[in-house]
């Protein structure tokens, strides 16, 4: 089953929740606050791909940390 992440409009925590998809929009409770106010969000994910001689290139147009949105800074490079 994937992860969905989530974030609470009373309190702002934001969290992970195990569901099938068909479970993906049902209503879920904030685990610090129990707040009913919950939306799910949009998941971003970065994607490299290891050519020959070493090379390492973003997949599907960006990714990296965030920070450089190629994965060429030092955080990106460390999880290589």
């Amino acid at each position: 089953m994937p992860y969905y992440e989530y974030v609470c409009a009373d309190c702002q925590t934001q969290f992970e929740l195990k569901r099938c998809i068909a479970a993906i929009d049902d209503p879920a409770n904030c685990p610090a606050c129990h707040g009913e106010h919950v939306a799910r969000q949009i998941s971003k994910i970065a994607a490299f791909s290891h050519g020959e001689g070493g090379s390492v290139s973003a997949v599907g147009g960006g990714g990296g940390c965030g920070g450089c949105s190629g994965g060429t800074c030092g955080s990106c490079a460390s999880r290589n």
